[in-house]
């Protein structure tokens, strides 16, 4: 296994949609196992395919922050198909998004349809926590970051952050 470099904002792969997974093959399976380390040493509770240069429908996920062997997740092609209720996802933060942290509105509870990493077809019934994750992983797989889910005013205080940030860096 390897540790990937983590593709941060203002990158524009980022904004990029994944590709179905079509084949589930050797190559695959040494990209999951990449990403779950990855995810891990970042350390994150989730990792999606597009944050680390990957165009495939991918994401990875322990909410237990690997403290529970049982709680990591894979899921291949993910998609939402039923949402219910708002919650605020307070101070949500994200690996491609480094030192900024906001709240976001979300779907209290949802329906998440994927295929696990062996191609088995599979439900997942989330609410709350587990619903602001899953929500937030597939955002990435649609191009879109939480940032894109907060007001213009705060995405633009931390983009103006970001860019004296990156001139600092080159001086």
């Amino acid at each position: 296994m390897a540790i990937l470099d983590i593709i941060t904002y203002p990158d524009k792969f980022l904004s990029k949609k994944a590709k179905p997974v079509v084949n589930i093959d050797g190559a695959l399976q040494k990209t999951i196992d990449d990403m779950i380390e990855t995810m891990y040493n970042a350390p994150g509770i989730g990792l999606a395919s597009i944050q680390i240069g990957c165009d495939k429908s991918i994401i990875v996920y322990d909410p237990s922050y690997g403290e529970n062997p049982k709680s990591l997740s894979v899921l291949l092609n993910p998609r939402i198909t039923e949402t219910s209720g708002e919650i605020v996802s307070e101070n949500e933060g994200c690996l491609s998004v480094p030192d900024f942290r906001s709240d976001v509105n979300r779907s209290a509870s949802l329906i998440v349809e994927a295929l696990n990493r062996e191609g088995k077809p599979l439900q997942i019934e989330a609410k709350e926590y587990l619903a602001i994750v899953l929500q937030h992983e597939i955002d990435h797989l649609n191009g879109i970051l939480f940032i894109d889910r907060i007001s213009k005013l705060k995405k633009g205080l931390y983009k103006r952050h970001l860019l004296k940030q990156l001139k600092q860096n080159e001086a």
